[in-house]
């Protein structure tokens, strides 16, 4: 009795037994999809694979696009489920681009001390917007960030990936003020 073929699409048994066929299917897809491809096929074979994938194709992309969920869980020999789950469970990786300008404000413990969750509040208000949002004109992304490591000078906060240390709303205000008035 002859099988049929195996379906050469992404969603066939075929693509999560060994990733060959979901690479080769993805490196004729959108450009988001080739990358995840190509960044999976650079990584897949060193121990615990998939953080560093996602950290290249955030680094990369600018986030992990929904749509390059996958060809990573396919070439990995996961599920999507899995490969979600770490998306959605570390703060860090986001699933849609983010606004010109990123302010990452720690929520850890020492800053959470120090007037961090005021802080919080008022960038909030300030910028119109809670966690993993936009500012409304869209110029800012607020993200939550674990320990930058500044703890004794607390509050403390990034921008743009400039670390900033004994924020308060004062000073919230004149750093990103000034960050605004950069050129593009």
């Amino acid at each position: 009795m002859a099988h049929p073929p195996a379906k050469a699409d992404l969603a066939s048994s075929a693509g999560a037994r060994g990733g060959d066929l979901a690479r080769d299917r993805a490196a004729q897809a959108t450009p988001a999809i080739a990358a995840a491809a190509r960044l999976t096929a650079e990584h897949q074979h060193e121990p615990g694979a998939l953080l560093p994938i996602l950290h290249a194709i955030q680094d990369e992309l600018g986030c992990i696009p929904p749509e390059t969920v996958q060809t990573i869980a396919e070439m990995l020999n996961l599920s999507r489920a899995e490969v979600h789950g770490v998306i959605s469970f570390y703060p860090h990786f986001r699933t849609e681009p983010a606004a010109r300008h990123v302010v990452q404000l720690c929520r850890a413990e020492a800053c959470q001390a120090m007037g961090a969750d005021a802080l919080a509040g008022h960038a909030r208000g300030r910028l119109g917007c809670d966690f993993h949002q936009h500012s409304a004109d869209g110029e800012v992304t607020l993200e939550p960030v674990y320990c930058l490591g500044l703890c004794a000078q607390s509050p403390a906060m990034l921008i743009d990936g400039q670390p900033h240390a004994r924020v308060t709303p004062a000073r919230f205000d004149a750093l990103l003020a000034r960050t605004l008035k950069e050129p593009a």
